[in-house]
């Protein structure tokens, strides 16, 4: 955190990049699912290759979180939005590491190795289970996607809030623009 009383560079760039990849690999199971079987395959091989990236991103975030403290709630927030505030970034983190993982593990029972932009692959976890079980978890994942959304929309009618009706600033704590109230 700066004196300003906005979020770190390094946090600034870390949710900015987690966020533009849920939204794209939400996009790309989108559109995969109406595809034919044929082109499925390789534009869910993006997914899979931007899910782990979120994966790996998260958990940089999680660390970065520890090392650099976050600018403080403004005091002027009520209780119910401080803990609605830390509800739903706790939910956030949860999903970001889940989803990935849950999405990991399926392809592990359909014996799919992740690949990493050509780099390396993710190897196949020896997790002793079949395509069913696999399709399974796959289910929980797409049910955890749409709790995910939930949270996104939550989150940005939060943001927008505070903007327009409360007018306090902290939408600008995680920008590098704008005037945050001090408070």
């Amino acid at each position: 955190m700066t004196r300003s009383g906005r979020y770190s560079a390094g946090a600034m760039i870390l949710h900015w990049a987690i966020a533009i990849g849920v939204i794209a690999n939400w996009q790309i199971a989108e559109k995969a699912e109406h595809l034919p079987e044929a082109e499925r395959g390789a534009v869910m091989a993006w997914h899979f290759e931007i899910g782990m990236t979120i994966l790996v991103l998260t958990v940089l975030r999680i660390v970065w979180r520890l090392t650099h403290p976050r600018p403080p709630f403004g005091a002027h927030l009520k209780r119910w939005e401080r803990t609605l505030a830390h509800l739903v970034h706790a939910l956030f983190y949860i999903l970001l590491i889940a989803l990935p993982l849950l999405g990991w593990i399926a392809m592990s029972g359909y014996k799919y190795a992740i690949p990493m932009f050509g780099l390396f692959a993710w190897p196949v976890l020896p997790l002793g289970f079949g395509e069913e079980t696999a399709h399974e978890i796959l289910d929980v994942h797409a049910t955890l996607g749409t709790v995910m959304l939930g949270l996104i929309v939550l989150h940005v009618l939060g943001a927008l809030k505070h903007t327009i009706l409360d007018r306090d600033g902290t939408l600008w704590k995680m920008l590098p623009f704008g005037r945050v109230r001090q408070s």
